[in-house]
């Protein structure tokens, strides 16, 4: 853990932030974009290697489509369920505190992650995972590391344009949570990041 560390969440909070004060979803989604790449690209704790960064060009992407942006509420009429992830670091629990209806990509479990403050997440393994997305799936949310595009009461705006890659998409020597059963779906979600052809490793 370091300050460099410390600058990448600071940098990411502050590019959400700068989205959910956008004027529209696209135009913060470039927003987003755009920072995604510049920390990607040059930051010293990118997941890319310091040769992967001196030739990256940026994340592949698909174009903006506005009706994949939920403001959905959570259903938290849901059996409780605790899941142990492997990680780099000692492991993850999970809890599942309930459920997100997103159109034609159908439901998702919510989850919230324990330890020290803890936040919501939502993965999302869909049709395009080990093709032209990381076999492993996606992230939409991540409120520890800052990845919320908010909501208010019992709902949660999710935006599949967001949907980014993990970690270990880019370096293996990366350990992440994947997405468990209830975030799987066959429906292919062509939204958010893409693999270049290859694939990053």
């Amino acid at each position: 853990m370091t300050l460099t560390l410390l600058d990448w969440r600071r940098r990411v909070a502050a590019l959400y932030a700068d989205v959910r004060a956008a004027e529209d979803p696209e135009s913060g989604w470039t927003l987003w974009r755009t920072g995604r790449d510049a920390l990607l690209g040059t930051h010293p704790d990118s997941p890319l290697d310091a040769a992967a960064r001196s030739g990256f060009t940026g994340v592949p992407m698909a174009p903006y489509d506005p009706a994949l942006r939920f403001d959905a509420p959570v259903d938290t009429d849901v059996e409780p369920l605790q899941l142990g992830v492997p990680t780099g670091e000692g492991g993850l629990v999970l809890h599942r505190v309930g459920r997100v209806t997103l159109g034609d990509v159908g439901r998702l479990d919510v989850w919230w992650t324990g330890g020290y403050g803890g936040g919501v997440f939502l993965p999302l393994r869909d049709g395009s995972a080990g093709t032209t997305t990381y076999g492993g799936g996606r992230y939409l949310l991540d409120t520890v590391k800052s990845a919320d595009l908010g909501g208010t009461g019992g709902r949660l705006v999710v935006d599949l344009n967001f949907a980014y890659h993990p970690s270990c998409t880019y370096d293996p020597q990366w350990t992440c949570p994947l997405a468990p059963e209830g975030n799987r779906v066959s429906t292919v979600v062509a939204a958010g990041e893409q693999l270049p052809p290859g694939g990053w490793y």
